[in-house]
């Protein structure tokens, strides 16, 4: 938007986000970072329409066709990665969603009785394939979203905390995303070692936070970036994954950087590791709890 308003010459570029959501923040938030001399139009902050029933009868006088009804008013977004769902019903926390609400997934009941294998080809952190196939980004997540979605794979209802203030009801349509996210989390699990991934995991809740809010061009964003390149450079390999009636699991994990070795994980015997030197080294892990329990103790 930004790019075509400096191509035409406009000085103000406009957004259809209501006063109450986050997605007004973001799209500002960037027009700012990007031109900070463009004015922004909001009319939903503007006009004298205060709902969606509202915006239904005004298309209805002007002629203009809409995709919703009063008996249908959910309020959806979409992109590549998902599909979301709020409004009518859902405004009500209690209410189960009603079946024909979903786009993208089938009802896990009525999924497929057979589960369907896939395997995720993943460079440097960054899913590449699919079953030994190298695509685009956007053609992995795409195929991803076709496979899932008929397995009913990637529905999430949760009550969030908008940035204004308020908490929201919505319901999530991700079959591509969860499966990708599922793939990367567990080859990781193989690549970085128990201090880096509980530092990765801290950093990601952060790195959400500032998506979130709008802040995707925030220097704390990309300087973050950089730390998640470098620590995922050797997380590369593939993960096989089995889709049936809602779920994901992994049944099989490999990578020529796993951190895994069987000779000292294996519960045979071993030369690499010595079960005798685990006593020495429990009893100075269980140091501080035993010099507490000889104080309370009076020892």
């Amino acid at each position: 938007m930004v790019d075509v308003a400096k191509a035409v010459g406009a000085d103000a570029v406009a957004h259809g986000c209501t006063g109450k959501g986050n997605d007004q923040v973001r799209f500002e938030l960037t027009f700012f970072a990007l031109n900070p001399e463009l004015n922004v139009v909001a009319p939903w902050r503007e006009w004298d329409i205060t709902g969606r029933e509202d915006a239904i009868e005004y298309a209805k006088k002007h002629n203009v066709p809409v995709p919703v009804t009063k008996k249908s008013i959910y309020s959806r977004d979409r992109n590549l990665w998902h599909l979301s769902h709020e409004g009518d019903i859902l405004e009500d926390p209690a209410n189960e969603p009603k079946k024909d609400m979903y786009m993208m997934t089938v009802d896990p009941e009525d999924a497929p009785n057979e589960p369907e294998y896939l395997e995720i080809g993943i460079v440097s952190g960054v899913p590449v394939s699919l079953d030994g196939k190298e695509l685009s980004p956007a053609t992995l997540l795409a195929q991803l979203n076709e496979i899932g979605g008929r397995h009913g794979v990637g529905r999430i209802d949760m009550v969030e905390n908008r940035l204004v203030g308020m908490k929201s009801r919505g319901i999530y349509e991700t079959p591509g995303g969860t499966i990708l996210f599922t793939a990367v989390r567990e080859l990781e699990t193989l690549t970085l070692d128990r201090e880096t991934m509980q530092f990765k995991d801290t950093m990601a809740l952060k790195y959400a936070e500032l998506v979130y809010a709008g802040r995707w061009f925030d220097p704390l964003r990309e300087s973050m970036d950089a730390f998640m390149e470098n620590i995922t450079k050797d997380t590369t390999g593939s993960v096989r994954l089995k889709l049936y009636k809602g779920s994901v699991s992994v049944v099989g994990r490999k990578s020529p950087y796993s951190l895994y070795r069987e000779d000292i994980s294996s519960f045979e015997s071993g030369e690499i590791y010595n079960q005798a030197d685990a006593a020495g080294f429990i009893r100075l892990y269980g140091l501080p709890m035993r010099v507490r329990a000889m104080l309370e103790k009076g020892l």
